[in-house]
C-alpha cells in the first residue's frame, strides 16, 4: 500500500490518482492499451461525441510546429450509439472512471447527448467542449460568452444527474466571469485549457497547411498561458479545476497543481511518449515525498505569492 494518499474528488468523479488525459489526444482509451497500463490512471478522457456519427474536417489536419502542434481534427467521432456499442465495453472493464468529452452545434443536441450517456453504465462524467459553434446564434462559439456558457451548462444539468465539468476556452477576456457563469449554472468541476487558436502557412504556395485554415495550438509552447489561466480560474472557483495545456513531464504537472488545480491532464505529449502520464504520476509522487507531504491536496493551490 502506497504512503501516499493521491485520491481526488473531481466534482463526484472519484479518481484514485490527479492524472488523467486530455479528450482527443488518447482516443477511447483502447487505442492505447497495448502501449501502457490504463488501469493506473486516475480517469480515461475519451475523444469527442455528438449526437451522430461525424467525419471531421479534411486532410491534412495537424501540422507540428515548435514546442508543440496545431489540429484541425474537426471532432471526428462516432456517436453515442457507435460509441456506447463499440468503445464502453472494453472501457468497462479497466475500473476506471470514464470521463466523456460532449459538443454539439445547439443546447438541444448537448442536453440530448447527455440524456443518452446517463444511461450508457460507466460513464462517470460529462467533459462539455463549449469551444463549438452556435448555430443559432450565428456560429459564435458557445464558450465566447459568459451568459451562453451558463445558458449552456444549465441546459445539460437539466438533461442528466452526471457530474458536469465545462472545458474553459483560453481567448476570452477574463476567465474568472466564465467560471463564475459555469458554476452558478451547475458545473460540479472545470477544466481548462482548450487549445489556443493558431493558423500555419505554407510560405512556398502561400496557402494554409491545414484544410481548415486555421486550427488549435497545443503543446508545451502554450504551457505557461494554461498556468497564468489556472491560477486565475482558482482565484474564482468553487468547484475543483482539471488543469491542462502542456504537460511533457511531472513539472508542468506540479505547477498546474499548485497553481490551484486538483488534478492534470496530458495532452499533445501522448503522441510523442505514450507514457508520459505514468511519468508524470511518477513524478508527482516523487515530489510529495521530498517535500514531506502525505497528500496530493496538500499542493492544490500552495502558491506562495507573498
Amino acid at each position: 500500500m502506497s504512503d501516499l494518499d493521491m485520491q481526488v474528488d473531481l466534482g463526484g468523479i472519484r479518481m484514485k490518482n490527479p492524472v488523467t488525459v486530455a479528450s482527443g489526444t488518447f482516443g477511447y482509451g483502447k487505442e492505447y492499451a497495448e502501449l501502457i497500463d490504463v488501469t493506473r490512471l486516475g480517469a480515461i478522457t475519451v475523444k469527442g461525441i455528438r449526437l451522430q456519427p461525424w467525419p471531421g474536417n479534411r486532410l491534412p489536419r495537424h501540422v507540428e510546429v515548435p514546442g508543440g502542434m496545431v489540429n484541425a481534427i474537426g471532432l471526428q467521432g462516432p456517436g453515442v450509439e457507435g460509441f456506447a456499442r463499440d468503445y464502453m465495453p472494453f472501457l468497462r472493464t479497466t475500473g476506471v472512471p470514464v470521463i466523456v468529452n460532449i459538443w454539439g452545434t445547439s443546447e438541444e443536441e448537448y442536453a440530448e447527448v447527455a440524456r443518452r450517456l446517463s444511461e450508457v453504465e460507466g460513464v462517470s462524467g460529462l467533459e462539455l467542449n463549449i469551444s463549438c459553434p452556435n448555430v443559432k446564434e450565428g456560429g459564435h462559439a458557445f464558450g465566447t460568452d459568459p451568459q451562453t456558457v451558463a445558458s449552456l451548462v444549465a441546459a445539460v444539468r437539466r438533461a442528466t444527474r452526471l457530474p458536469l465539468m465545462p472545458k474553459l476556452a483560453p481567448n476570452v477576456p477574463d476567465i474568472r466571469l466564465f467560471v463564475r457563469a459555469a458554476q452558478e449554472a451547475g458545473a460540479d468541476a472545470l477544466a481548462l485549457i482548450n487549445t489556443l487558436p493558431a493558423m500555419v502557412i505554407d510560405i512556398e504556395t502561400r496557402r494554409p497547411v491545414l484544410a481548415n485554415k486555421v486550427g488549435g495550438l497545443s503543446g508545451l509552447a502554450i504551457h505557461p498561458v494554461a498556468v497564468k489561466l489556472v491560477w486565475e480560474a482558482a482565484q474564482a472557483a468553487r468547484v475543483p479545476l482539471l488543469a491542462m495545456g502542456g504537460i511533457v513531464g511531472p513539472e508542468q504537472a506540479i505547477e498546474f497543481l499548485v497553481a490551484g488545480a486538483s488534478a492534470v491532464a496530458v495532452g499533445t505529449a501522448n503522441f510523442i511518449d505514450p507514457t508520459t502520464p505514468l511519468r508524470v504520476l511518477e513524478g508527482i509522487e516523487a515530489y510529495l515525498r521530498r517535500h514531506g507531504m502525505n497528500t496530493v491536496a496538500a499542493l492544490t493551490g500552495s502558491l506562495r505569492t507573498e
